[in-house]
């Protein structure tokens, strides 16, 4: 296992800080101003980077309301997916300005893309690092094509098998990429605290010689510090300006105040 990666010039790994990420996600709300905002926020709470994610309604599911396009159960339950993912996308138009801006106050962007197109796209804008979420850690065309890039990649394990997390790694590392984190997750949104089964977090390291963190669900900041003692050495969390304003992911993420006590 390396001892550590370099993402823009700061180092993760065991013997480093945990690096913080704050994951935007939806909690934008729609606004580009709240976006900036966001960003700035993360900024002001000490977090290392900000995650957006990069799709379009239309390149990660299809405009039908039959039953296996409606959300069955959680805090999205009724919601046809389509509808769901164009309230929660980043409009593709925003991201030149979301990363220029979080290079002006030194603060890392980087995304999670859910298809080729979105590759392509993230590489003219210098995406630093690439993060496949949990349902794509299956789909090894695109882990393919993010391994061409070579950049760092960092993976969510949310509902993946051993066999499913290890064809994963041994993809990349077949492209020559060895920068690579993963991360424990319980893919529950939230996630209920006596689900965080942290104890996945030194089996992932032992098991597959990697650097390890955790993508958390969980409210509040007790599972991701909990999980610094078990070796997480990156830790994201769902970022918002404040709860009370609503959208999609708001119910599992921080507020400015709560990152700043986790960092």
């Amino acid at each position: 296992m390396k001892d550590f990666i370099d993402i823009k010039g700061r180092k993760v790994g065991r013997n480093f800080p945990p690096y913080i990420v704050a994951e935007m996600s939806g909690n934008h709300n729609g606004s580009i101003q709240n976006a900036i905002k966001i960003i700035e926020e993360a900024k002001k709470s000490g977090a290392d980077a900000v995650k957006i994610q990069t799709y379009r309604p239309d390149t990660i599911t299809i405009d039908h309301d039959s039953p296996e396009f409606i959300i069955s159960d959680g805090i999205w339950k009724g919601r046809k997916l389509f509808e769901l993912y164009q309230e929660a996308h980043t409009p593709w138009d925003w991201h030149e300005t979301l990363f220029e801006y979080a290079s002006e106050i030194g603060i890392t962007l980087f995304s999670s893309p859910f298809d080729d197109t979105a590759v392509d796209f993230l590489e003219k804008l210098d995406n630093p690092v690439y993060k496949i979420a949990s349902p794509e850690l299956i789909d090894h065309e695109l882990i393919r094509k993010v391994a061409l890039t070579n950049k760092p990649i960092i993976f969510s394990t949310g509902m993946g098998t051993h066999e499913e997390i290890n064809q994963a790694i041994e993809i990349v590392k077949n492209y020559g990429v060895n920068d690579i984190i993963v991360l424990h997750c319980t893919a529950a949104y939230p996630a209920p605290i006596e689900e965080a089964n942290l104890s996945t977090i030194p089996e992932i390291s032992k098991r597959f010689n990697v650097i390890t963190g955790l993508s958390d669900h969980t409210t509040g900041i007790i599972v991701p510090s909990l999980s610094i003692a078990l070796g997480a050495s990156l830790i994201e969390k769902h970022f918002t300006l404040d709860r009370t304003k609503g959208g999609v992911d708001s119910k599992f993420s921080l507020e400015p105040n709560e990152l700043k006590a986790l960092v």
